[in-house]
């Protein structure tokens, strides 16, 4: 079943990938001038946000697309990556 090798191979590889991404969030804030590199991430114009008395409604629609397409790009790479 070399099949289910290469897809326990792939979840590895995303596991892996997601723990880094992990680590670095953690140390993102810890590096000197890194801290306020992604502030404005969550902060778009575009993204809806309401604001009353005991009632708050945050909803990151441009936040969302930005990473949509950034996550779409990478997909992208990595499949053709492995298809050569």
């Amino acid at each position: 079943m070399p099949e289910w090798t290469t897809l326990g191979k792939v979840l590895i590889g995303i596991g892996l990938g997601i723990a880094a991404l992990g680590v670095l969030l953690v140390v993102v804030d810890r590096i000197p001038g890194l801290g306020n590199a992604f502030s404005w991430f969550g902060k778009l114009p575009g993204d809806i946000s309401v604001k009353r008395d005991n009632f708050s409604f945050y909803f990151p629609l441009a936040t969302s697309i930005v990473l949509s397409v950034i996550l779409s790009l990478l997909f992208y790479l990595v499949g053709w990556f492995f298809r050569r």
